[in-house]
């Protein structure tokens, strides 16, 4: 699994295995161990996550789509099975619902992804600085407080807003036209993701997640024991990415892993006892 997950993702998952390694370190509470190794394993811990950083990063946008597409997907088809199930309807309507649901749920859970990352992106790129304008500072007839007053509209306070201004002044002669640079051009806004990566993650890993609850009554079960498969089903792949997102976090994959399947089957349960107050209160 940890293979799978390096070659699709990238090598943080197994940075992040040795920042948790690195973070259990008993030399703290051992008597035999000096100060300076106890010292030493934290160091390495920052070491680790500091090297981890950039891929969190990199991950963060398109994999916070996925997992959130993955839980709401679980989450919110298992409730909309069980509660129509409840309410006593042929399994065939609860098919029929179920599907209904994953299709809805993913093109929405898409659609939202794209609009949400898109304007995000747009808001933040809006407020960052325009390159361009630093080629066209030497042709500017500015002086020091002109300058400062951009700075601290840029956030500075007076005292490095003017140290500044008085370092781009005294260096204009040696602005020319902008030279490119090779390379990748980086991007500031990286963790926010991109609009239509979120969007694909969020509609097929949505997709992917509502279709574990009606695997039973695809396969023809029925009844109770239909219920009972399913919300098994779910509770495995709840565990499951509850255990990705904290091995990711660095924190304990078990916690997370219960963390979830609690969030999923109190949702689930909620919406179950719904159904069945309501079919008992239609019947």
């Amino acid at each position: 699994m940890l293979g799978f997950l390096a070659r699709r993702f990238g090598s943080v998952f197994v940075l992040a295995l040795a920042q948790r390694a690195e973070a259990r370190s008993p030399y703290a509470d051992d008597a035999d161990a000096t100060p300076q190794m106890a010292a030493d394993e934290q160091v390495h811990e920052e070491v680790v996550r500091a090297l981890a950083a950039r891929g969190r990063q990199r991950l963060s946008g398109t994999f916070r789509a996925a997992v959130f597409g993955a839980n709401d997907g679980l989450v919110s088809n298992l409730a909309l099975v069980l509660g129509v199930a409840a309410s006593g309807v042929p399994s065939h309507v609860v098919l029929l619902t179920g599907v209904s649901g994953l299709l809805a749920g993913a093109l929405s859970m898409g659609a939202g992804e794209y609009v949400s990352v898109r304007s995000q992106r747009e808001l933040l790129e809006a407020s960052s600085p325009n390159p361009a304008t630093s080629s066209a500072l030497s042709h500017l007839d500015v002086d020091a407080n002109e300058l400062t007053l951009v700075y601290r509209a840029r956030g500075m306070d007076q005292t490095e807003a003017q140290a500044h201004a008085h370092e781009v002044l005294t260096t204009l002669g040696a602005y020319t036209s902008p030279v490119a640079v090779p390379g990748a051009v980086e991007d500031e806004h990286e963790a926010v993701g991109n609009g239509w990566s979120a969007a694909l993650s969020s509609f097929c890993f949505f997709a992917s997640g509502a279709l574990i609850p009606i695997l039973p009554f695809i396969f023809g079960l029925t009844g109770t024991a239909a219920i009972v498969v399913a919300a098994v089903l779910v509770g495995l792949v709840l565990l499951g990415t509850g255990a990705i997102v904290g091995l990711l976090s660095g924190a304990s994959p078990l916690k997370r892993a219960l963390r979830q399947l609690a969030i999923g089957y109190g949702a689930a349960a909620a919406t179950y006892l719904l159904g069945l107050l309501f079919g008992a209160t239609v019947g």
